[in-house]
């Protein structure tokens, strides 16, 4: 019965990433008509195999691990709070937001929501999605292994995207 659940869970999560997708192409036109340049697209495959391997691990894992409210209900609250998270980031960023990094000369930085307090907050719900969205059926193997893959691809993605914002700046 968890494991049909967590099925419903990761088939919503993947709904949320093909809303996600969607958004993001409408604004990638918007921002490509206004100037914008995309960087890093050579990361950008990487990104979503990764969060494809992600789904797939939760699913392929779970039905070797236990299912243990204590941990697997704390961690549903904190998928949720990611998934909220990151649609505040959308909701601040407006048409500027993506999932590519693409910037348009000459805007200034949004510094509404939750870019007041972190210049990078849609990775803070990244890394709190890759991590608790496994646990919730205690796939820790699944977490552990996104998390290590995700913290090296973060390290680029977050350098290109501090880079190209630079450069706009400039």
């Amino acid at each position: 019965m968890y494991y049909t659940l967590l099925i419903l869970l990761i088939l919503l999560v993947a709904a949320e990433r093909l809303a996600e997708l969607a958004v993001a192409r409408r604004n990638t036109r918007w921002a490509l008509s206004r100037g914008g340049r995309e960087h890093g697209r050579g990361h950008y495959p990487v990104m979503a195999v990764l969060h494809v391997a992600l789904l797939a691990g939760c699913l392929a894992e779970a039905p070797f691990r236990p299912f243990v409210p204590a941990l697997g209900l704390p961690m549903l609250a904190l998928v949720i709070l990611s998934q909220a998270l990151r649609w505040w980031c959308v909701a601040a960023l407006g048409r500027r937001w993506n999932t590519r990094v693409i910037v348009i000369p000459g805007l200034p930085l949004v510094a509404s929501g939750p870019y007041r307090w972190f210049r990078h907050p849609n990775y803070v719900a990244v890394v709190v999605e890759g991590i608790a969205l496994p646990l919730v059926h205690t796939a820790w193997l699944t977490a552990l292994v996104f998390t290590l893959l995700n913290a090296v691809l973060l390290t680029v993605r977050i350098r290109c995207e501090n880079a190209a914002l630079a450069g706009a700046a400039a």
